[in-house]
């Protein structure tokens, strides 16, 4: 029987059009692939837990594959290291259920927004926020990001033209939690959800800048979401701020907050 394997990665996805595979760009994807087929010798289908878009990043990723490799766990990162950018790194792999799959046994992902709330960006930081000025009220932010929290029709957070719309697939998702922290120049925007529609985390976060800036009134977020219209919402938030940071399983858990 083959090895079935799961990975925990981080990436920076400033230089990828997200993860999927795509015809004439570069993806997380793609650039995995090659590094497998390197160390294995054949060129393995993966699966990811999310299909993070362009410009958006992981601090924490599972991607699982089949393997007739017999290269033991503890050395396969380091394998595969050598043969990614330095923008792509593998920190773990373990052996899972022939029945595991990276994106479907996920019970639950968080994704952190950063936002750099300062007159200027830092060359530190410059491509994993979104800089905002003036400075946001920090309260009014986590009355509304509490508002967000629990069982709801998530429709009006939702990207106009997805897929689900035109599907008719349901638009009701369950966060577990979302906090608003302030940290030096940056805000911290940490979400934790049962699943994502598609740009939803960035929406809330365009919409928590607007009530942050004093545009939009933390009370009207129950108006916002009975109204299952995007344009009652805020803006869709930049990409390049966006991190998908903890996937939860239920065997384990990979966290990245920690490379923060």
């Amino acid at each position: 029987m083959r090895r079935h394997l799961a990975l925990s990665l981080a990436y920076l996805g400033t230089g990828y059009h997200g993860f999927q595979v795509q015809e004439n760009a570069l993806t997380v994807t793609q650039v995995l692939q090659d590094a497998i087929c390197a160390v294995v010798g054949v060129r393995e289908e993966i699966k990811g837990c999310s299909r993070t878009d362009a410009g958006v990043h992981a601090l924490a990723y599972c991607v699982s594959f089949f393997t007739d490799s017999r290269i033991p766990c503890e050395k396969l990162p380091l394998a595969l290291n050598a043969h990614l950018p330095p923008d792509l790194r593998v920190f773990d792999a373990r052996e899972v259920p022939q029945e595991f799959h990276a994106r479907y046994s996920c019970t639950a992902k968080a994704y952190l927004y950063r936002i750099r709330n300062a007159p200027a960006d830092s060359p530190f930081t410059r491509e994993v926020c979104w800089r905002v000025w003036p400075r946001l009220a920090l309260e009014p932010m986590q009355q509304a990001a509490s508002r967000l929290c629990g069982r709801h029709d998530f429709a009006s957070f939702m990207a106009a033209g997805s897929s689900i719309a035109a599907q008719g697939g349901s638009t009701v998702r369950t966060v577990h939690s979302f906090t608003v922290c302030r940290q030096g120049a940056e805000l911290r925007l940490l979400v934790e959800a049962d699943g994502y529609l598609y740009h939803m985390v960035r929406i809330m976060a365009g919409t928590l800048v607007e009530v942050g800036a004093g545009r939009m009134d933390p009370l009207q977020i129950p108006d916002i979401l009975a109204a299952r219209d995007r344009a009652a919402a805020g803006p869709t938030a930049p990409a390049k701020g966006l991190a998908l940071a903890r996937v939860r399983y239920d065997e384990f858990t990979i966290d990245g907050e920690e490379i923060l």
